[in-house]
């Protein structure tokens, strides 16, 4: 007989009202992943991952994906499934690490009525969801020893117990596994079960990690960005930002590059994106460093380049005297400056001051050329509305 324990240490699973909606409802199984998720990527290591699908995909073996979180693994167990002849049948998912020890042996293999206190009825399981089709368990490395122990028995004899039942029934499942850990390391600590390691491993595949295929990440950006521009324009990359976003180690991998793009699309919805536009808060710590790399880096000649590194200095910055100077500006002795001009005066000079003047002088000859229209002048700079009004106010060009 199952035994839950203490029940109620289980959580949100110990609510009558979650166990008749979701461990009596198998209905959502039936109609899963009809259409499969694409995979993205044509850098040597994802075609060699699609050739390697093509091979084994009609194989009843079982296949042991491993790789790094965010990786995509589960879209090449998708991959597997839809190509194989098992497509018309279940894609059954299921996250290992996600299910309490105490509920997974119903979640496995089903229950049937009273078998424990809260089975209400009788439940199929997602070896019989699948039956015909595939079994997907994802981070298999957090099954505990003991499921792993009647995980090893089904994949031997294709029988299924349910709790609380004294029939086996069969099932016809094509296993896949993954998991983001050293299994031959959990296996040597005693954390995993070498005879299961090699029932699953007949079969393996390694995801690559997104550092290891900087080519794709130009393809992924245009992806994700349509994907979460909804029905207005998708944000583009400079290619200053693009190059930035190549050397980044990706530590998240696929899902981190998701994740912020889906940031940027909801922040800047429809912009063209600079790395150093990018307030540094919303930016990960690797790319914060680059961001402050760049900002170091020797200024380029006055141009539409320049311009987007000027985007660096902070609001405040400029000192006082030279928001308020009516002054001349110099622009020309600091454009011969950026050109390799010998103006720089014996006594040195604020490199900073000027560029700032410059900035100024810019934004000047933008907003008269756009009488005054700010959204026009921040496309004639190629900057943030939202950025350039900073730089207004920071220049005090409103009262000009």
């Amino acid at each position: 007989m199952f035994q839950l324990g203490n029940i109620r240490e289980v959580g949100f699973y110990t609510s009558l009202d979650f166990l008749r909606r979701t461990l009596n409802d198998t209905s959502w199984g039936h109609n899963l992943m009809r259409q499969p998720n694409p995979i993205i990527g044509n850098s040597p290591p994802m075609r060699d991952i699609r050739k390697l699908i093509e091979t084994i995909a009609d194989s009843t073996a079982t296949v042991m994906i491993n790789g790094e979180s965010g990786t995509g693994k589960e879209l090449v167990a998708q991959a597997l499934h839809h190509q194989s002849s098992r497509s018309d049948a279940n894609f059954v998912p299921l996250n290992c690490a996600a299910i309490p020890k105490e509920l997974m042996e119903s979640e496995l293999f089903g229950h049937r009525k009273g078998a424990f206190t809260g089975a209400l009825a009788d439940r199929v399981g997602r070896f019989e969801l699948a039956h015909g089709g595939t079994l997907f368990l994802d981070e298999i490395g957090d099954l505990s020893l003991d499921m792993q122990v009647k995980l090893l028995r089904v994949l031997q004899e294709r029988m299924v117990d349910p709790v609380g039942s004294s029939r086996a029934v069969e099932v016809d499942v094509r296993v896949i596994a993954a998991t983001h850990r050293d299994l031959e390391l959990e296996i040597s600590e005693g954390r995993f079960r070498e005879d299961l390691y090699y029932r699953l491993n007949v079969l393996p595949v390694t995801t690559p990690p997104l550092r290891e295929r900087g080519d794709d990440i130009a393809l992924l950006l245009k992806h994700y960005a349509e994907k979460f521009a909804h029905k207005g324009t998708p944000i583009t990359f400079s290619p200053e930002f693009l190059s930035a976003l190549k050397s980044y180690e990706w530590p998240g991998n696929v899902r981190e590059l998701s994740n912020l793009v889906h940031r940027f699309s909801t922040l800047f919805a429809g912009q063209y994106l600079t790395l150093a536009s990018i307030p540094v808060s919303m930016l990960p710590k690797g790319l914060q460093k680059l961001q402050l790399e760049r900002a170091g880096e020797e200024p380029a000649p006055p141009s539409a380049d320049v311009l987007q590194m000027f985007a660096l200095d902070e609001p405040g910055t400029v000192p006082d005297s030279i928001a308020k100077s009516d002054e001349p500006n110099h622009v020309e002795d600091i454009i011969m400056l950026a050109q390799g001009g010998p103006v720089l005066p014996p006594e040195g000079m604020s490199l900073k001051e000027k560029m700032a003047q410059i900035e100024r002088a810019f934004i000047e000859q933008a907003l008269d050329r756009s009488a005054g229209n700010v959204s026009k002048t921040a496309r004639l700079l190629n900057l943030q509305r939202t950025t350039l009004i900073e730089k207004i106010d920071k220049y005090r060009l409103r009262s000009a």
